[in-house]
């Protein structure tokens, strides 16, 4: 359904694909792996719309419904990617972080983040890329 017919990386995580977007999940169980998997274009912008880079799990949901939502993060699923070989990170998905939710920016945008939780060589950089 969301397939844009674009190469991807081996399920082996062996070479990042530049066409592919990286979006590392953070779920709160307490022996989380922080893995990273890769997204299409068209996958990532339906996970991360309007400039988010920042989603949780059970807002997407709510946004797109449950079905729409399964389909667009099983294939992504079968597209894990060693961390040292991601180049960089595009976006984050939590989940199971709905009673953590007052700690991220309302934007959902990195650069929005609350200039009290990052240190001063973040505040220069996020302030420059608003």
């Amino acid at each position: 359904m969301f397939d844009d017919s674009r190469p991807v990386a081996d399920g082996r995580g062996r070479r990042q694909d530049r066409m592919m977007k990286n979006i590392q999940i953070i779920d709160g169980a307490d022996n989380a792996t922080f893995s990273i998997f890769q997204a299409t274009d068209a996958e990532f912008a339906v996970i991360f719309p309007d400039g988010q880079d920042i989603e949780l799990a059970e807002d997407l949901v709510e946004r797109i419904g449950e079905e729409r939502a399964h389909a667009v993060m099983t294939p992504i699923w079968d597209r894990p990617i060693l961390k040292r070989d991601a180049m960089g990170v595009h976006g984050t998905l939590f989940y199971d972080w709905d009673r953590r939710r007052i700690h991220l920016p309302t934007s959902k945008r990195e650069v929005d983040w609350d200039e009290g939780s990052i240190n001063e060589a973040q505040r220069r950089l996020f302030r420059s890329a608003r």
